[in-house]
């Protein structure tokens, strides 16, 4: 390909936009795209002047899922293959999950299958009130094996069971109500504006803060609130208040100045 698959931006501020490029095809995904992706998500991980990561795209499409000419090449795979193939898809979701980084994905145009993966791993999504959504595997003779735990964590059991086995097409308000989107916005420029003001809300936070935040809700997602977890959860903020992030933060809250980490 001449242009990259995808696009990597850091702003001064430490925001990383990463910027699906295969508007061509609707930013499908092929084997370079994931594995690029993949391997962005994993660094940005662990690059400290990292405060958020946008996830975007260019063109009039978000994310169609899976390139047609990789599916055709797929067919001709072996059980290995694709059990490969699909790992590499797996391995590029759960990095951008696990990013302890506020991420935020934006989304304009068409969401489909593996694009809806992407999104539901993202911390907050913001869409077009135009964008489209399907989970289409099924009409496929296929399924949303890979994708299916963060779209299951995102809109829960019972949507699941609906859009998995209808493949139908929902519109952005039914995105919103199933907890897809957390905001609905009018057109691109308004998309911007949404983004804008997400970030200056998580710039004013503390980074070590945020990141434990997020591992915090999956040490006490679905668990029963008995004794363990009351005690997992005092010793978690116990620590916290002796790290120099919590003494700074309430110092300056004290002193009535902006936090050191605070650049809003």
């Amino acid at each position: 390909m001449s242009e990259e698959s995808a696009v990597l931006h850091f702003s001064t501020e430490g925001i990383a936009t990463v910027t699906l490029n295969r508007p061509e095809v609707h930013n499908a995904f092929d084997e370079e795209l994931i594995e690029r992706l993949g391997d962005m998500f994993e660094d940005l991980a662990h690059q400290e002047g990292v405060r958020a990561v946008v996830v975007a795209a260019a063109g009039k499409s978000y994310c169609a899922g899976a390139d047609l000419n990789w599916m055709k090449r797929a067919a001709g795979f072996t059980e290995e293959d694709n059990r490969e193939d699909s790992l590499a898809l797996g391995r590029m979701l759960k990095n951008l999950h696990d990013i302890p980084k506020p991420t935020i994905a934006l989304v304009q145009g068409a969401a489909y299958g593996g694009g809806i993966g992407l999104i539901s791993a993202c911390d907050i999504a913001i869409g077009v009130k135009a964008s489209k959504f399907c989970l289409s595997e099924v009409k496929l003779g296929l399924l949303p094996a890979v994708i299916s735990p963060y779209v299951v964590e995102a809109i829960g059991i019972r949507a699941c069971r609906r859009y998995f086995l209808t493949a139908e097409v929902f519109n952005a308000d039914e995105a919103y109500r199933l907890g897809l989107l957390h905001e609905l916005v009018e057109d691109v420029h308004h998309l911007a504006e949404a983004r804008d003001r997400i970030l200056k809300q998580v710039m004013a936070n503390a980074p070590g803060a945020m990141a434990d935040s997020k591992d915090l809700i999956y040490t006490v997602a679905g668990r029963p609130i008995e004794q363990d977890v009351i005690t997992a959860t005092a010793h978690r903020i116990a620590a916290r208040r002796k790290t120099d992030e919590a003494k700074e933060g309430i110092t300056a809250f004290l002193d009535k100045r902006k936090a050191s980490w605070n650049k809003s």
